[in-house]
């Protein structure tokens, strides 16, 4: 096939070019030129800015278009109606970000979505980002009635994830010691690998699929206990896990930046959203300590820290955490 990716610089995009080039398909890719320029020397490169520089897909034709990177409605509009005649299907990486409501787990591809109160703005930020995302799916569908894929990633994962979000736990669990762990070690968490993700999009892409799709993993539910205890056991470090509540989290005003991945009780739902769709047309999942191993061995080499808890910080935490624990206790 003959595929053109909107983005492919980055994270997602990379790993879907990677595995598109894998099942031997033709790409182009289109973006702005200013990241990771040098990747992948063996394909049709077009620069240009999406926000007005379209011109460069003017009179050309694919297969299918691969939209990586569309966050406003107006630019996935205007692509859209661009290529609705150059291309037979818009594939659009959305988000599981879309849903209304997380406070119980569960959601599916037909849960409620969220809206916006200003359909136009463009700021994208915690409060905005999936309602926007809602508006992007309805203006891919929009333009390719019966010709649209939605995929809706929960968190991405693994080598060449920018975020740091997962890889700053495996570099607190390599490290060893007495960890400060978020809530309690049955709370529900989903991610996916994101060369599993990618796979995916690719052939339910090869199959000319027009459906709407979660896509996170494991396959089977999942846990903060599992995963903090399969983390240590694959680096053999000696980890001691000192779960502390929601509360005590919410009194500290800790956030994602300090607890990556970590979610207050009202949204537990985003680690525990229905997938069996996916599973059912074939998503796989790699085993666990490959993703664990391969995202640690990246992030040495190429990652740049900038989440998670510093080791005072966390030290200062644990510490208040058990002096309030001997205090209760005690009825002090």
């Amino acid at each position: 096939m003959k595929i053109l990716v909107l983005g492919g610089a980055k994270f997602v995009g990379r790993q879907i070019v990677s595995s598109a080039l894998d099942r031997e398909h033709e790409v182009t890719i289109f973006n702005r030129g200013k990241s990771n320029a040098d990747l992948f020397p063996q394909v049709e490169k077009l620069i240009g800015d999406r926000d007005g520089e379209l011109d460069q897909l003017m009179n050309r034709s694919w297969d299918t278009v691969i939209d990586v990177n569309g966050y406003l409605p107006r630019l996935v509009r205007e692509s859209a109606n661009l290529l609705k005649e150059a291309v037979e299907n818009y594939t659009f990486i959305s988000t599981i970000s879309v849903y209304a409501d997380f406070s119980r787990p569960g959601v599916n591809e037909n849960s409620p979505l969220a809206q916006i109160s200003e359909p136009s703005t463009e700021i994208i930020d915690g409060d905005t980002y999936g309602a926007l995302k809602v508006l992007c799916e309805r203006a891919a569908e929009k333009s390719f009635a019966g010709r649209s894929l939605i995929i809706r990633p929960g968190y991405v994962v693994g080598p060449y994830d920018h975020t740091d979000r997962f890889a700053s736990w495996l570099r607190r669990l390599n490290r060893g010691g007495e960890i400060l762990a978020p809530g309690d070690e049955s709370i529900p968490l989903q991610f996916i690998d994101g060369r599993d993700l990618a796979a995916f999009v690719i052939r339910r892409v090869e199959a000319v699929d027009s459906s709407i799709y979660n896509v996170s993993g494991p396959a089977k539910p999942f846990t903060w206990g599992e995963l903090l205890n399969q983390g240590s056991r694959v680096f053999e470090t000696d980890v001691r896990l000192t779960w502390v509540s929601d509360a005590f989290i919410e009194s500290q005003e800790l956030d994602e930046s300090d607890l990556p991945l970590w979610t207050p009780p009202e949204a537990r739902g985003v680690g525990a959203a229905n997938i069996g769709k996916a599973l059912n047309a074939g998503l796989a999942h790699r085993p666990l300590e490959d993703t664990l191993r391969d995202t640690l061995a990246w992030d040495a080499e190429y990652g740049n820290p900038r989440t998670g808890l510093s080791l005072e910080r966390e030290a200062e935490l644990l510490k208040l955490w058990h002096v309030r624990r001997i205090n209760s206790a005690t009825g002090m």
